[in-house]
Formats: C-alpha cells, sequence, structure tokens
C-alpha cells in the first residue's frame, strides 16, 4: 500500500509539473522564453535535491557562477534570484507595484489568518489601513517617544540582572533575544496585570511558529498537491495559531475592561499598541482607520514574532564582532564615557550624538543583514529585469546577503570596519542606497525600520557603556551564521560583563 500511495503521488507530481510548464509558457505567449541563465536540476524536483542545508551559501555560489541574475526550479515552482543592486532597483523601485506582491508559504499563509497581516498580504485597502496604523503609532518619532519608558524599564531590568553576574559568564545573545522579547511584548500590551502568565504562553507559540515557518514544505514547492498537507504543516499551525487568538483575545478583552482607566491612559512615556488601537473606535477625530478584530490580532502578533528575532540577533552579532576588534570596542565606549558620561545610564536622547555606534551598527546590518533574501515578491504580470524575461508568479529572492560583501562595491568586505560608515551619508539603510538593503526598499519596506533602528542603538549602547565584556577564554569568537526565519547566530555570544560606571547605585 505504501509503494502504491509513494507511485501515485510521484504521478500526480509528474503530470503537475508537465501542467506548470505548458501553463508557463502559454502564459508567455507560447514562445522561448528569455529567461535568466541557472542550473538544469532534474525532473519534476528541479534543483531541490542539490541545496544542501546551507541555502545562504549555495545560492551565493550559484550566483559567482551564472551572474547576477539566475533561475532555479524548486519544484514546480519557478524562482529567480537576484545579485545586483542595479537589478534590485528595478525591481523594488521602477517595477515596485509589479513586484510588491508576495509569495507566502503555506505556513505564512496560514500565520497570517489567509494573508491578512503587514509582510503577506497584497498591496490592498486592507493592508494599506494596517501599515498606516502601525507606521503612525509604533514608528514614528511621536510613536517611539510615547513608549519609550516601556522599553526603558525592561531593559533596566536586564541591565540589573547583568550586574548581579559581574565577573561570569553571561549568555549575552540569550539575555538580548529574552529582553528583546520582553519590551516588545510590553510595547504591545503592557500593564495588563496576567502579563507575566501569558508572556511565557506567548513566547512557547512564538517558538512554534518560527520553527514551522523556517521548515521546508513539499507543499511549497508544488502547490497544486498542497491541499494534501503531506508534511501536516498547514494543520501544525492552524493549532498554533488558534492558541495564540485566545491569548489574544484575552489580552483584548483584558484591556477593554481597563478602558477608560486614568492608569492605562495618563502616564508619560507608557502608551502601549493596544491601547492606542482601541482608542481610535473612540476618537473620531482621527484619521486612522478602525482595525477589524483580526486585524487586531494580525498585527500583535507579526509585531511580537518579527520585531524580537530582528533587533536581538543584530545586537548578539554586533557584540561578538566588537568582541573580536578591540580598536573598535574602545573607540564605540570612548565615545558612550565622552557623550553619557561614567556616571549616567544611556537614554534615547543620548542615540543622535553616538556616530561611531551608528557606523558599528550599520557594519553590523551590513555583514549580517537579519532577513538575507528579503521577504520573497512575486510578480503580478509577466515583466522584465535587466535582458530577461520573469514569468508572472516567479518567486523573486534578492540575495541582500551577497551584495553586502561583492567586493565590487565594498573594499575589505569580509572584514567589520565600522570607519567606512563613518562619512558616508549616501549609505544608509533606509531604502535609498541599494547596495545597502538589509530591510528592503520601497513600499514593502519593512515597517519596523524605525523601532528596530531605536531598540537596536538603544540596547547596545546600554549594554556596552555599563559594562566592559571580554569572551570566556579570551579567544575570538565564532562568527557562524544559520538561516531561518532570520540570520542568527550559529552560537549565540557568551562574555563576561565587568561593571564600569562610576556610581554602583545606577544598577539597583
Amino acid at each position: 500500500m505504501d509503494l502504491l500511495l509513494l507511485g501515485a503521488l510521484l504521478l500526480i507530481m509528474l503530470l503537475l509539473s508537465i501542467f506548470w510548464y505548458k501553463n508557463a509558457s502559454w502564459n508567455l505567449g507560447g514562445k522561448a522564453p528569455a529567461l535568466p541563465p541557472g542550473p538544469r536540476g532534474l525532473p519534476i524536483v528541479g534543483y531541490l535535491p542539490f541545496m544542501g542545508s546551507d541555502m545562504l551559501r549555495k545560492l551565493t555560489d550559484l550566483y559567482h557562477k551564472y551572474g547576477p541574475i539566475y533561475k532555479l526550479r524548486l519544484g514546480s515552482k519557478l524562482a529567480v534570484v537576484i545579485t545586483s543592486p542595479s537589478l534590485v532597483k528595478q525591481v523594488l523601485r521602477d517595477q515596485d507595484l509589479i513586484f510588491a506582491h508576495r509569495d507566502p508559504t503555506v505556513a505564512g499563509f496560514t500565520y497570517s489568518r489567509g494573508a491578512k497581516d503587514v509582510v503577506f498580504s497584497p498591496p490592498n485597502s486592507s493592508w494599506r489601513a494596517m501599515r498606516k496604523v502601525l507606521v503612525k503609532e509604533t514608528q514614528s518619532s511621536s510613536g517611539l517617544d510615547a513608549s519609550y519608558q516601556l522599553r526603558k524599564e525592561q531593559l533596566r531590568k536586564a541591565i540589573g540582572y547583568v550586574y548581579s553576574k559581574s565577573g561570569e559568564a553571561v549568555g549575552f545573545g540569550e539575555l538580548v533575544f529574552q529582553t528583546q522579547v520582553n519590551v516588545v511584548m510590553n510595547l504591545m500590551w503592557g500593564g495588563i496585570g496576567s502579563e507575566e502568565r501569558l508572556g511565557t504562553e506567548f513566547k512557547a507559540l512564538n517558538s512554534e511558529i518560527s520553527h514551522l515557518l523556517a521548515k521546508p514544505n513539499v507543499s511549497d514547492f508544488f502547490p497544486l498537491i498542497s491541499w494534501l498537507d503531506l508534511q501536516g504543516v498547514k494543520k501544525q499551525m492552524g493549532k498554533v495559531v488558534d492558541s495564540l487568538d485566545k491569548i489574544l483575545e484575552s489580552f483584548i478583552n483584558e484591556r477593554e475592561k481597563l478602558s477608560g482607566s486614568s492608569l492605562v491612559k495618563n502616564e508619560v512615556g507608557r502608551k502601549d499598541f493596544l491601547q492606542t488601537v482601541l482608542e481610535l473606535k473612540e476618537n473620531k477625530d482621527s484619521d486612522l482607520p478602525t482595525l477589524s478584530r483580526d486585524q487586531l490580532k494580525s498585527l500583535l502578533s507579526e509585531i511580537v514574532s518579527g520585531g524580537s528575532d530582528t533587533a536581538a540577533t543584530t545586537v548578539d552579532f554586533a557584540m561578538a564582532e566588537l568582541l573580536n576588534s578591540p580598536e573598535a570596542m574602545r573607540e564605540v565606549q570612548k565615545e558612550l564615557s565622552d557623550v553619557v558620561g561614567m556616571s549616567n545610564m544611556v537614554e534615547e536622547f543620548h542615540l543622535p550624538k553616538l556616530h561611531y555606534l551608528k557606523a558599528v551598527i550599520k557594519e553590523t546590518f551590513r555583514l549580517h543583514p537579519p532577513v538575507p533574501f528579503l521577504v520573497p515578491r512575486s510578480p503580478l504580470q509577466n515583466s522584465t529585469v535587466g535582458e530577461y524575461t520573469i514569468p508572472k508568479g516567479t518567486k523573486i529572492l534578492i540575495n541582500v546577503w551577497a551584495i553586502h560583501r561583492d567586493p565590487s562595491i565594498w573594499d575589505s568586505p569580509g572584514e567589520f570596519k565600522p570607519e567606512r560608515f563613518l562619512h558616508d551619508d549616501a549609505a544608509d539603510f533606509k531604502g535609498n542606497s541599494f547596495q545597502f538593503i538589509p530591510f528592503g526598499s520601497g513600499r514593502r519596506i519593512c515597517p519596523g525600520l524605525p523601532l528596530a533602528e531605536r531598540m537596536v542603538a538603544y540596547f547596545l549602547a546600554s549594554f556596552l557603556h555599563s559594562f566592559d565584556w571580554k569572551s570566556e577564554d579570551g579567544k575570538k569568537l565564532d562568527m557562524s551564521e544559520t538561516v531561518g526565519i532570520v540570520l542568527a547566530k550559529t552560537n549565540p555570544t557568551v562574555a563576561i560583563p565587568t561593571p564600569r560606571l562610576t556610581d554602583a547605585s545606577l544598577y539597583i
């Protein structure tokens, strides 16, 4: 019976593959399309058997062999990988509207409740409404200032914990991640009485979400048989989303009961996102749209899941790079001493004056972009990039990691050199320099960029100013990377802290 089932599945996959190839040619008018070059692969499965476990290096190796734009057959899906700033500009800027759509995986589609969040939704009116609320209330300067105390209190708790471990090895990478999760949850729904209990449940679900989103799935490579859910990914993610919805509903219901409380509404710097969105229903003068229940839950879960990993992994990489570069460490700590003072903790108003710290963060984003291929895009219609035809529905992967390490663009690209960013104002990461796009560009640029930028700077500055750090054995740290939902250190940083501020009471 098992052999019969396997044979039937292979036959179905063969027929579907033939149908897909014919359909692709028909969509291009029956002509031999000028597709980009690329490896041939095998019948039915395409290049899947040759991808290996290190997708990042494999796709970069193929770039060196086939050039800045090449194609891959991954099952019945056509993927095109782009590794050139000029071609990236054509996709993200010149043809932004055509390439603004996503190609969500089965897990991503299920997690986003049918592509109804900011990341996976098509650029329709619902997407614009959610993005407008998100950007205005959590990413604008006024929105970030309104939630400063929520960030500060969680970071100060982490500083106090590190102080209690002075002279001992501290799992810095894990500490930063846990603190980041606490900060983001505090920003979303801080001040709710049952925060700790529900927060623990949320963290457990978030781990499962990350696992399922990163898991290779047959249904993604053969969409026409995705209904079979051969690996059970859709079913598993559905259960996680149901559990997540129950937690989010409890947060929302609890906050609605507190609505009108002066404790919730009037504390300066403690206004969380959930409170803000619920107040939109009462504020008739607001120019912001009112979100549906599902939109609100999608936004809350998306911000916590997406916002936790990105900033934490960047701070982890930055600390490791500085530990491996003593001169850069001395320079950034000297700047902190001069700007902040040895009898003060870092505050967010110090950040604009920390120019070398900004260069350290930019260099970390260059070497270790949080999302090394960005979130895949998919053209709404047949298009042309460079001299090649890109068929409708193609999965577009932009190899940011390889662009950021291209020796034709960067001097000594494999070295950690923050100084390269000290005098180059054009090299920002706001989407205008296509040789440096850790957060993407165009209308689908990461909407969480302002918050991520501020939190990375605040976290890194605080830990570097409050403590001196050294590696556990005095040797250079391993900088190996692992690609999942985000690019992370294979071995999170472990380091030994020593207090450096003159006033010990600041740590308590």
